[in-house]
Formats: C-alpha cells, sequence, structure tokens
C-alpha cells in the first residue's frame, strides 16, 4: 500500500513539473495557499446566491440544491488552495523558493 501510495504522489509532482510548478508562486498565489478556508467561502457565497436568484419559485428542492452545488464549489476551490500549499511548501524543501 505504501508504494501504491507513493507512486501515486510521483505521479502528482510529475504532472505538477509539467505544468510549471517549478516556478516561484505569483503574490495571489501565495495568497491563496495562506487563506484555503477564505477562498472557499469567496467562492460558495456568491455561487449559491447566484444560484439562489436563478432558482424557480415553484420548485422547494431549488433552494437545497443551490446550498450544496455552493458549498461543493467551495470545496473544491478550498482543495485547490490546499494543493497550492503543498506545491510551495515541496518548493522550499527542494530550496527552490525562499519563502518570501
Amino acid at each position: 500500500m505504501a508504494n501504491w501510495w507513493r507512486s501515486l504522489g510521483s505521479v502528482f509532482w510529475a504532472l505538477d513539473r509539467a505544468m510549471g510548478g517549478q516556478r516561484r508562486p505569483t503574490r495571489v498565489q501565495k495568497w491563496v495557499a495562506r487563506h484555503p478556508i477564505g477562498v472557499g467561502l469567496c467562492v460558495a457565497v456568491p455561487f449559491t446566491l447566484f444560484l439562489l436568484m436563478v432558482s424557480r419559485e415553484e420548485e422547494p428542492n431549488d433552494p437545497l440544491f443551490a446550498v450544496v452545488f455552493g458549498l461543493l464549489m467551495g470545496l473544491v476551490f478550498s482543495l485547490t488552495a490546499v494543493s497550492e500549499r503543498l506545491r510551495q511548501r515541496r518548493l522550499k524543501r527542494l530550496g527552490i523558493w525562499d519563502g518570501s
């Protein structure tokens, strides 16, 4: 099981390198990595409000759908921010970036 997990990590970091993951992070990427919950909320709240605005009044499940889908979008963006944090931690560990 450990070898499977390690090979999955190796594939992830190889894909990251291929997509330019060895470059220094921008100012926005640094902020996103520091505030993953805030990023999720900044996406989830407006998305939920938008879906609530366009929902039909005669459908009782539309508000529930809007809230659930907004939370899922916030979760996706939060997990993306956490992966950016891991990428920046790896850049520090490899000596590519000093963390400033």
